[in-house]
C-alpha cells in the first residue's frame, strides 16, 4: 500500500505541531521517522494511522483520501512502545483479540482464528508460548506478541511507535535484525518512529529527519549520514565537533587552519560553523601544516575504536575516534601534545538554514530530498 501525505498541518490550540508536511511512502517500504522529542514524529505517525485527525491536509492510501477514518477502517496494524497487552489474557488470546472483535460479517470462524494465531506465533518465534501470560515473558517476547497481534488482522500498513524503546541495548539490536527480516518476508508497507539514530540508520530503507514539526531531510540511511542537508541534521546524526569559523574569500577560516569552499558550497563572506565527525580527524605527534595543537585529556580504548579527547589552547574539547592499531602506533597517553587536522569537514553559513515556512517533499523537488546522483563531498581540508 503506497501512502501520500499532502500539506498536513496539526494544531493543538495555538501550538503548531506539524507545518505543511508532504511525504510519499512507497509500497513495501520500511520508513523511519527520526527526530528528538517534540519534533512531531509521533504526531505524524498517529495522523497516518487515524489515531489523530489533522487540522488540514490529506492522507491518501492507494489514492483514496482517508482523513476522518479510524485506525480500524484504515486497516492499520499499530505497535506501541509499552506493548499494551492484556495481562489477564494468554499470549494466544492476546493475538486472537483483534480477530474476535471484528464485526460478525468479517469475523473468521473459530478454527480459522486458531490456525492464523498459531501461524503468527510461529512466525514471531513464540509458538510454544501461546498458553503463557504476558507477565511470564521477557520484554523482547512481549514486544513480539504485540507485533503478532498487530499482524493478526491482516493490516494494509504496519505502524510502530518507538517499538524497542523499553528494551535493553542487546535485545533492541536482536529485535531490529529480526524485524527487518520479518518486514522483507511479508512485504508490508511499514512506518516506525524512533529517536535512536543507530536504529533508524540500521533498519530503514529511508529516513525522514524531523525537527520542530518540519521535515529537515529525507533519504537513504547512507545518504543522510554522508550528506546532511542542515546543521541540525549533521548534529543529530551521530557525534560531531563544532568549530566556529568565518567564510572569507572562499575559505572557511578558524583557529588552526582554513577549509577551502568549492563552487557548490554557500558563497559569500560571513560567520559559519565547521562540523567534523570524530572519525574524520587525523592525529599527528609532531607539527603539521594546517593543524591545530592540542593536549590529550582522555583516552578510552575499550571496543574496536579508541575514543580520544583533546583540549585545544583555548580550552575547547575535541572528540576523536581512532582505530586501535593507530592509537598504539601514536603511543598516545593523557598529557601528550598532538596536532590534529580535519580529513573532511562540512561548513554551514549561520544564515543558510531553511526558512520557517519551507516545506519538503520526497521525489526530488524538495530542497532536502536525496538526489538521483549524490554530489561530491562539499569540501576537504
Amino acid at each position: 500500500m503506497n501512502i501520500e501525505i499532502k500539506d498536513i498541518q496539526k494544531r493543538f490550540g495555538d501550538f503548531v505541531a506539524l507545518h505543511q508536511i508532504n511525504l510519499a511512502i512507497a509500497q513495501g517500504e520500511l520508513l523511519a521517522l527520526l527526530g528528538p522529542s517534540g519534533s512531531g514524529k509521533t504526531t505524524l505517525l498517529r495522523i497516518i494511522a487515524g489515531l489523530e485527525q489533522p487540522t488540514s491536509g490529506s492522507i491518501l492510501f492507494g489514492g483514496d483520501d482517508l482523513v476522518g477514518q479510524s485506525l480500524r477502517e484504515r486497516k492499520i496494524g499499530f505497535v506501541f512502545q509499552h506493548y499494551a497487552l492484556f495481562r489477564h489474557m494468554t499470549v494466544f488470546e492476546n493475538v486472537a483479540f483483534g480477530l474476535r472483535v471484528k464485526r460478525r460479517a468479517e469475523r473468521p470462524a473459530e478454527a480459522e482464528i486458531g490456525k492464523r494465531v498459531r501461524r503468527l506465533l510461529d512466525l514471531v518465534q513464540l509458538g510454544p508460548f501461546g498458553g503463557r501470560y504476558p507477565s511470564q515473558l521477557s520484554g523482547g517476547q512481549r514486544q513480539r506478541v504485540a507485533l503478532a497481534r498487530a499482524l493478526a488482522i491482516g493490516p494494509r500498513v504496519l505502524m510502530l511507535d518507538e517499538p524497542f524503546g523499553a528494551l535493553d541495548a542487546k535485545v533492541r539490536k536482536e529485535l531490529r535484525r529480526w524485524l527487518r527480516g520479518l518486514h522483507d518476508e511479508m512485504g508490508l508497507t511499514s512506518v516506525f518512529v524512533t529517536h535512536d539514530q543507530e536504529e533508524a540508520l540500521e533498519l530503514a530503507d529511508r529516513v525522514v529527519i524531523m525537527n520542530q514539526g518540519r521535515i529537515e531531510q529525507i533519504g537513504s540511511p547512507d545518504y543522510v549520514y554522508e550528506h546532511p542537508a542542515s546543521a541540525f541534521a549533521y548534529e543529530f546524526l551521530g557525534n560531531v565537533n563544532r568549530f566556529e569559523c568565518a567564510i572569507r574569500n572562499g575559505q572557511a577560516v578558524f583557529a588552526g587552519g582554513t577549509i577551502s569552499v568549492p563552487e557548490n558550497a554557500n558563497t559569500g563572506d560571513g560567520p559559519a560553523i565547521a562540523y567534523v565527525r570524530p572519525h574524520d580527524i587525523e592525529v599527528f605527534t609532531g607539527p603539521t601544516a594546517a593543524a591545530l595543537a592540542a593536549t590529550v585529556s582522555y583516552i578510552s580504548a575499550a571496543g574496536p575504536l579508541a575514543k580520544v579527547e583533546v583540549a585545544a589552547a583555548d580550552g575547547r574539547l575535541i572528540e576523536i575516534e581512532l582505530a586501535r592499531p593507530m592509537l598504539r602506533a601514536l603511543a598516545l597517553k593523557v598529557g601528550s601534545l598532538v596536532h590534529i587536522r580535519a580529513r573532511k569537514a562540512r561548513v554551514f553559513r549561520r544564515d543558510a538554514e531553511p526558512s520557517p515556512g519551507e516545506t519538503h517533499s520526497i521525489r526530488g523537488e524538495g530542497r532536502y530530498s536525496e538526489p538521483a546522483t549524490p554530489p561530491a563531498p562539499m569540501w576537504h581540508i
